[in-house]
């Protein structure tokens, strides 16, 4: 491999790693807070069908975005109704998120006079810097050829870690994921901290599907985020809960998402293997991954909160 085809592998990875940031932030704010939601494969979709509808109705790129991040949050109101109010099993509510949310992005793509299936989009985003410092060797499109919401995403990362431990809320929120009953006793409201952070990974969550159709694959096609939410739910494992990991964990998952197109540019022997086998590459390793931190003496140091997935019984302090 030479260095330009490096260059391009790390720009491709930081393409395919954006939206699984989002995403994988967002369930990392949800499960600080105790609530485990595997609901997320379905809340990208809802979130990509409805971002990509806004742009395609109004032209806005804008709109899209803001149509994703309510989506997502409203979407997710679902799972916290259902697992905080109802305190109904998290792993079934997630699982039943995804079915229906799978399911309602692909009617609403094909429903109406005006089905979106194979619609191009009617704007997309680009990088936002062309020529000068972006033609710089290297540094130019590693740093600066890419659409704004690398750089959102960046900031998300950023800001996501200084709230959860620098910020007074912060640390209510982990008390709520670690002992809700005595951080209700410390005079938190655990149930609208769960509600909120629960919508805010559902908003994250929204907007990494939204980035598929708008800007890697500018057309809506079923499921246009492949297996992207249950790679965030495995990446929050690799990044151990705290949400600047999840730029490392993320970029990891893009490179090996990419470098099975890289190998087979190279000519043989990796030219002859089959392109399913090729695809296979990213999940196994996100599967060794995750094997290797959580084996042994190692799972007690990836700082899973205590109380994930544990439904709270108020009367039970």
């Amino acid at each position: 491999m030479n260095d330009s085809q490096l260059i391009l592998t790390i720009v491709a990875a930081i393409g395919l790693g954006t939206p699984l940031i989002f995403a994988t932030v967002g369930e990392i704010i949800t499960e600080r807070a105790g609530i485990l939601n595997l609901g997320v494969q379905g809340t990208m979709l809802v979130g990509a069908v409805t971002g990509f509808w806004a742009t395609f109705q109004t032209g806005s790129l804008t709109l899209g975005i803001l149509a994703s991040l309510l989506a997502g949050a409203a979407f997710s109101v679902i799972h916290a109704f259902a697992s905080i109010t109802l305190r109904v099993s998290q792993i079934v509510s997630g699982l039943a998120l995804t079915i229906f949310g799978t399911g309602l992005a692909s009617f609403l793509g094909k429903a109406g006079s005006d089905p979106l299936v194979g619609e191009p989009a009617r704007d997309q985003f680009d990088a936002i810097i062309s020529g000068g410092i972006a033609d710089w060797p290297v540094v130019g499109p590693l740093v600066f050829g890419h659409d704004i919401l690398v750089y959102v995403a960046w900031i998300a990362a950023g800001a996501a870690s200084y709230y959860l431990f620098r910020t007074r809320m912060g640390l209510s929120l982990r008390a709520v994921g670690e002992d809700p009953a005595s951080a209700e006793s410390a005079g938190v409201n655990v149930a609208w901290v769960r509600y909120v952070h629960v919508m805010a990974g559902g908003a994250l969550a929204g907007l990494g599907g939204a980035y598929y159709p708008l800007a890697l694959v500018p057309t809506w096609q079923d499921n246009p985020i492949g297996a992207a939410g249950w790679i965030a739910i495995a990446l929050v494992i690799l990044a151990s809960w705290r949400p600047w990991r999840a730029l490392f964990a993320a970029y990891l998952f893009g490179a090996a998402a990419r470098i099975q197109f890289t190998l087979q540019t190279l000519g043989e022997p990796w030219s002859s293997i089959p392109a399913t086998i090729l695809a296979m590459i990213p999940f196994v390793l996100a599967i060794i991954a995750m094997i290797a931190l959580t084996s042994g003496k190692r799972a007690r140091f990836l700082g899973a909160p205590a109380a994930l997935g544990i439904p709270y019984f108020r009367e039970q302090r």
